[in-house]
């Protein structure tokens, strides 16, 4: 019987030859492939594990080396704890009174505030209905030596007018003075006494913040010397529409606070200017 010739249709042998079995000589390199590309005659990057079945590259975390996936390692660990030490503070601080919020409460307020503080007025919000102006004068020492008492500044009255017509107002314009007046009645009663710690920062605060809105007003004069403060609330109904029949009083109400004294760190001053 004629044998099969050289170049005819593949058979038992030719099977073994094409999946690189025993005899079969080695398979020719393929234009555009690098050599490292060819892995236990297969081509592909991911290699041939034992048995000659194909090996998925590795990939994320299991790509690093051992080293680098100690360090993920770690950092992960670490972004967990901080998000479990965070979410136990803001628990405790929106939770009812008990023993550890009594034992831990200072350190669960330094952690929340001013960051992370936590009310409902998403949720119920209560628009206010009353205009409240903050207004200031100051007590100073003119150059020769007199003593006079400015007028009211509204400090108020100021910011809107920075804030109109201005499509980008800052948010020191739009919140400062407001969040710094919330931040004193919040933590003083109604003598103006100061309840807790946070009292005085708040009394602090404010009075910076007065000092040098007049300091901006130049309200000691040419050569004059801010030597202490007072601060008042003017607070007012808003007007109900004209289709209402409620009746409100449009007559003001004044809160006035007692005159504080101007520290030296109360003042922006120049650094640099005093030295020389």
């Amino acid at each position: 019987m004629p044998e099969p010739e050289s170049g005819g249709v593949s058979g038992a042998g030719t099977r073994s030859e094409s999946r690189g079995g025993p005899g079969a000589g080695p398979i020719p390199a393929s234009p555009g492939v690098p050599p490292q590309a060819r892995v236990g005659g297969v081509y592909g990057g991911g290699g041939v594990s034992e048995g000659g079945a194909y090996a998925e590259p590795r990939t994320g975390v299991a790509a690093l080396s051992v080293r680098y996936q100690v360090g993920a390692a770690l950092a992960l660990a670490v972004v967990a704890v901080a998000v479990c030490l965070h979410l136990g503070m803001v628990f405790l601080h929106v939770a009812p009174s008990n023993t550890v919020t009594k034992a831990h409460g200072k350190a669960i307020d330094d952690w929340v505030y001013p960051e992370f503080e936590q009310n409902w007025k998403l949720f119920a919000p209560n628009p206010l209905q009353q205009n409240i102006a903050v207004q200031a004068r100051a007590e100073v020492q003119a150059k020769s030596g007199e003593i006079r008492t400015t007028g009211w500044y509204d400090l108020s009255a100021e910011d809107g007018r920075a804030i109109d017509g201005n499509l980008l107002p800052s948010h020191t314009q739009q919140n400062e003075l407001r969040r710094a007046l919330d931040f004193f009645l919040a933590t003083h009663d109604s003598d103006n006494r100061p309840s807790g710690l946070r009292g005085s920062l708040s009394e602090d605060y404010l009075r910076r913040i007065v000092v040098l809105r007049l300091d901006r007003e130049d309200a000691a004069g040419k050569g004059g010397v801010v030597e202490q403060v007072q601060v008042r609330t003017r607070t007012t109904n808003v007007p109900p529409p004209k289709w209402s029949t409620e009746k409100i009083s449009d007559k003001p109400i004044y809160r006035v606070l007692p005159w504080w004294s101007v520290a030296t760190d109360d003042t922006d001053t120049d650094n640099d200017g005093g030295a020389e």
